[in-house]
């Protein structure tokens, strides 16, 4: 299904979750966006952009009005699928299953903070790669040492937090090189490193978490709410009444 020109799947915790693992087990090449209004518009305003999370091979309902979108085209019980969250189903899954994973991006002290809290919360957890690149673009013989030691690891999932649109861009990039199973989670690394508050329950069920985050850091944030978020409303019904091209 698609909104505002954008793909997104009907999909749960359960099914997501299912679907990596096998991709997982069968060694797949495989990336999958967790997609909000922020990723929506940025998508919408870059036709390249946009490609690359239309031809992800799985689009989860990360934000609340992606789900009520989905609910409006008649996707009835539509559930949203968080990233953070599916990161956490997904990671109790390959401790109960012996599966190895990996951490790509953030800075070296979240992701230390991020394999210890997840070791000490699952504690059969396999840990086979953990990196954390740097700000700038990478030259072609880094990158290639960082497919051959991702490869190498015996990593089967790895979860990419660079923030978006850049962790999508980068796993679109290595689809076909990496050997492994690719999901972007963005902010997930601060939320479970501990290093971050997520909303409350009740404002993520209303869809009042792009307001809590941007009070907590209104000078990173101010702009991606306070431009896209109106945008996406107009353009959102536009779509619902069969008026945007």
């Amino acid at each position: 299904m698609f909104v505002i020109g954008i793909r997104v799947d009907t999909t749960s915790y359960s099914h997501s979750t299912a679907t990596v693992l096998n991709w997982a087990k069968t060694r797949k090449s495989r990336y999958v966006c967790a997609a909000n209004v922020h990723m929506i518009m940025e998508a919408f305003d870059l036709p390249e952009f946009m490609r690359v999370v239309n031809q992800a091979d799985l689009v989860t309902p990360d934000g609340m009005p992606l789900v009520w979108m989905l609910r409006f085209k008649g996707q009835r019980g539509q559930q949203r699928v968080y990233g953070p969250t599916l990161m956490l189903h997904v990671l109790e899954r390959t401790a109960h299953e012996n599966i190895p994973v990996g951490f790509y991006g953030s800075k070296p002290e979240i992701v230390t903070a991020l394999i210890k809290r997840m070791s000490a919360t699952y504690p059969n957890l396999k840990i086979a790669y953990s990196f954390s690149p740097p700000y700038r673009d990478l030259n072609s013989n880094e990158d290639a040492d960082i497919v051959q030691k991702i490869n190498a690891s015996s990593a089967r999932i790895l979860f990419v937090g660079l923030g978006c649109p850049k962790q999508e861009k980068w796993m679109a990039d290595h689809r076909g090189k990496i050997n492994a199973v690719m999901l972007g989670v963005g902010a997930a690394f601060d939320f479970h490193a501990g290093l971050k508050s997520q909303a409350p329950a009740w404002m993520q069920k209303i869809g009042l978490e792009w307001f809590f985050r941007l009070i907590t850091e209104p000078r990173r944030l101010w702009r991606r709410y306070l431009y896209h978020n109106p945008r996406f409303v107009f353009l959102a019904i536009l779509d619902l009444l069969g008026l945007l091209r």
